[in-house]
């Protein structure tokens, strides 16, 4: 699950990095085939991390307010990434550590 969620923030932060960059083309080059085209892709990544964060946020262990900034965040640039900082903590947190016997 926590592998499933960081790599669909990863995805979202990324995509909205090559939207921002297809943007600074359409006005400089007046290129705008690459808003039109990267749009879409990072609208609908988008709503996927808002799904998957409403529906994974209490197994998380998040509070709704946490869940709300991690939204929030996705929303811009670079904030997919923190996310995804915050996911892999819950994951590292989750897993058991071995025990050293003496």
């Amino acid at each position: 699950m926590y592998r499933i969620l960081r790599s669909i923030s990863r995805l979202e932060a990324a995509s909205y990095l090559v939207l921002l960059v297809a943007t600074a083309f359409k006005y400089w080059a007046d290129f705008d085939w690459g808003v039109r085209v990267v749009g879409p892709i990072h609208g609908v990544l988008y709503f996927i991390f808002v799904a998957a964060i409403l529906r994974q946020f209490r197994e998380l262990r998040w509070s709704f307010k946490k869940a709300v900034v991690a939204m929030a965040l996705g929303s811009i640039p670079l904030g997919g990434f923190l996310v995804e900082r915050w996911i892999r903590h819950v994951g590292t947190e989750s897993q058991p550590t071995s025990s050293i016997r003496q």
